[in-house]
């Protein structure tokens, strides 16, 4: 994700150097999404950030950061201010802050599929600006969009194995003398599972062709798609899991429990259903295919 965060392509020394020791695996980036009451709108950002000689002051919290307190640098978006009026440009710009800046503190969290996520709070944080060609709202949007795509490619997994492990649970379930998987009505529910699981592939399949088109809205309409499918199909393929797993389904002792736990998570990284549905519906062309 790093080549689309401002790093690559930038004409300074210090990004290139970044960059090349997070190939080599020395170092870990967080991006810091979202902000407190942000509902998944990507441009709703407050935090500013005020230069000061050759470095900006960052000053702002960031929510839900997906392994924040064990990442070595965060990529914040911040929206630019004037030290002399005060006044915001309204330009989002994006910046490199360290894990161990002054003025920024970090609460760790565990979430409910196990991993963990923090928030940061910055007061007069001392952060570098990228300055790539491509370090501003756009790209901000382009690194969600990617992030995106990888979250439903790794949904697809979860799917895959929820659904076989459903599957094989009945076979060795028994009811009435017989396995549960042998009722018929059983058997059509794991069928809607898994057409739910397929469809979200073929969808993911297309977001993930249609992220590098030269056309932005394309990029946004595949993968809002794909998220919208993927959400839909977490909810459905989780919840039919579990009621077919009965009491044991909500246990740690099988994988049912935590497939559904990480799906759940996932359904709400980076933008709902409904959020997604909304972004797909607002795009260009969407009115003139309707009709």
């Amino acid at each position: 994700m790093s080549r689309h965060c401002g790093l690559a392509g930038s004409g300074q020394g210090d990004d290139a150097a970044l960059l090349e020791r997070v190939a080599r695996g020395e170092l870990k980036l967080a991006v810091a999404f979202h902000e407190p009451g942000a509902r998944y709108d990507l441009f709703a950002v407050d935090t500013i950030a005020v230069q000061q000689g050759d470095r900006y002051l960052l000053d702002g919290t960031k929510s839900v950061v997906q392994h924040g307190a064990q990442a070595d640098h965060w990529i914040v978006p911040a929206r630019l201010q004037s030290a002399m009026s005060g006044e915001m440009s309204g330009e989002i710009a994006l910046f490199v802050v360290a894990r161990n800046a002054a003025g920024a503190d970090v609460t760790d969290y565990r979430t409910i599929d196990g991993q963990r996520a923090a928030t940061l709070k910055f007061t007069q944080t001392p952060a570098r600006r990228l300055t790539g060609v491509q370090a501003g709202a756009a790209a901000f949007e382009q690194i969600a969009d990617y992030g995106t795509v990888l979250l439903c490619a790794e949904a697809l997994g979860a799917l895959d194995a929820l659904n076989h492990a459903t599957v094989e649970y009945t076979k060795t379930r028994q009811q009435f003398g017989v396995p549960i998987a042998r009722f018929q009505a059983l058997q059509h529910r794991m069928v809607d599972m898994m057409i739910h699981a397929e469809q979200a592939r073929s969808l993911t399949y297309l977001a993930a062709v249609r992220y590098a088109s030269a056309d932005a809205d394309e990029r946004r309409r595949a993968v809002s798609a794909a998220k919208a499918r993927v959400g839909q199909a977490a909810r459905f393929v989780g919840q039919q899991a579990i009621q077919l797993h009965g009491g044991m389904g909500m246990t740690n002792e099988v994988a049912a429990a935590h497939l559904f736990k990480r799906l759940s998570i996932i359904e709400t990284t980076l933008g709902d259903v409904d959020h997604h549905l909304g972004r797909f519906a607002a795009l260009p062309g969407f009115a003139a295919v309707d009709a």
